[in-house]
């Protein structure tokens, strides 16, 4: 049986590796690293299909290491402490040609598993490289995470995917072998979701259900196709962030119909109860909000009891949480300020503190002026002094706009009772 086209064009140099640049681009993080040989334990955090396990490979060639891989999902300590003894006999101790393992999914490693990695990366008989579509932060221990540098991986912007299609045209014999215009390319980049593996499989399932050449791919086309074949991609893993997404979606709704279903997929599919209960929590936070602030609290019970509890039992804590959350009043609100702030911070960079905002802990900053002007708001009605707390440069600029419903209209009340018209709540 052929390989995936995905695995036929995984790309062999850092040359050839598309997207990423800021980690191995001409100014990348990593590039010089990897140039010189000299490359630390490291954890890739990034969507699937954006090219963790290739970048490792090229790590491994371009700097003439012994590689050895493991998948978390089918290995255990036994197999852990085995790669290791190779790895030590293979690259010796103390050298600067150290091999490298990368576990893929490091995330799915339990504490034991993980305690099993430390000693030899302490003493730098392996370059440990982890894999994870998760945030390390949850899911590597810190004393691990500590000794790794985290670097993170984009998805696919629509240059690279088109870049990632172009090359597999060109590059790979198979696909060399047939006639093919791309005529339209929306369908496949959004089908794909940022995902260049998720992309190029849907490539090759379009071009190689088509008899007859040449094949004029448009939109319509594959749309039809891959509804056709749906049951494709049941087996793959990649659907695992489909139905995530139309969990969140559901919720956001406000549909707990459609929340549970897509939770009962989850449950039965075996997924991690830690996974779903975090994205509870993010939605709680970016989609509720202040519209229903208990929303949070009950999310986070949620997390700590299903953490404790597991399957079978943790499936009604979640559905509870669930139906609590799709059932809430909706507000984006929060999400929205501090998106806003982001933006307006890269725009007009480190900005001064205001002299009255300023600590003062020492005489000669007192003499400076620091803090002088501060009114203590409670020394007046309704602990409020009328003043504003942005710097200078961009005094009067609204982040947070009240949202539509029962908690934020008294919330609008609140500051407009304070702020009179100045920021139009």
């Amino acid at each position: 049986m052929n390989e995936p086209l995905a695995e036929r064009v995984r790309p062999k140099t850092l040359e050839d590796y598309v997207s990423q640049a800021h980690l191995v681009g001409e100014e990348g993080a990593l590039t010089t690293q990897i140039k010189k040989g000299l490359i630390p334990s490291l954890i890739l955090w990034g969507p699937p299909g954006t090219g963790k396990t290739t970048l490792a490979q090229i790590i491994a060639n371009e700097s003439e290491r012994p590689f050895y891989t493991l998948s978390a999902i089918n290995s255990g300590v036994k197999d852990i402490r085995e790669v290791i003894e190779k790895a030590k006999q293979s690259g010796g101790l103390f050298t600067s040609k150290n091999p490298i393992l990368f576990i893929d999914e490091i995330h799915r490693f339990s504490k034991s598993q993980q305690d099993s990695l430390l000693g030899a990366v302490e003493k730098g008989w392996i370059t440990l490289i982890g894999a994870t579509t998760e945030n390390p932060s949850f899911e590597v221990i810190p004393a691990l995470l500590s000794r790794c540098q985290v670097y993170i991986l984009n998805s696919f912007g629509k240059a690279d995917l088109e870049a990632l299609l172009e090359r597999a045209m060109k590059s790979d014999k198979l696909i060399q072998s047939r006639k093919i215009e791309l005529k339209e390319t929306e369908a496949l980049l959004r089908l794909s979701g940022g995902d260049g593996r998720k992309l190029l499989n849907i490539f090759e399932l379009v071009v190689t259900s088509e008899e007859n050449d040449p094949i004029v791919i448009t939109d319509d086309m594959v749309m039809s196709k891959v509804q056709k074949n749906t049951v494709l991609y049941d087996k793959t893993g990649e659907q695992h962030y489909d139905i995530i997404s139309a969990f969140i979606k559901s919720i956001r709704g406000s549909d707990p119909n459609g929340a549970v279903y897509w939770l009962a997929r989850m449950i039965e599919g075996g997924e991690d109860v830690k996974f779903i209960a975090r994205r509870l929590l993010i939605s709680a936070s970016e989609d509720i909000g202040l519209a229903n602030p208990t929303a949070l609290v009950i999310a986070n019970s949620t997390f700590q009891a299903v953490t404790t509890i597991g399957y079978p039992e943790a499936r009604i804590l979640l559905s509870q949480c669930t139906v609590y959350l799709a059932t809430s009043p909706k507000s984006n609100a929060s999400y929205a300020a501090i998106k806003k702030a982001q933006h307006l911070v890269s725009e007009t960079g480190d900005l001064p503190v205001p002299l009255a905002l300023r600590n003062a802990p020492t005489k000669l900053m007192k003499d400076l002026g620091y803090g002088k002007d501060y009114k203590y708001a409670h020394d007046f009605e309704n602990n409020f002094a009328d003043e504003e707390f942005m710097p200078e440069a961009i005094k009067g600029t609204t982040l947070y706009t009240p949202a539509n419903n029962t908690r934020e209209n008294a919330i609008k009340e609140f500051l407009k009772n304070r702020w009179k018209d100045k920021y139009e709540f």
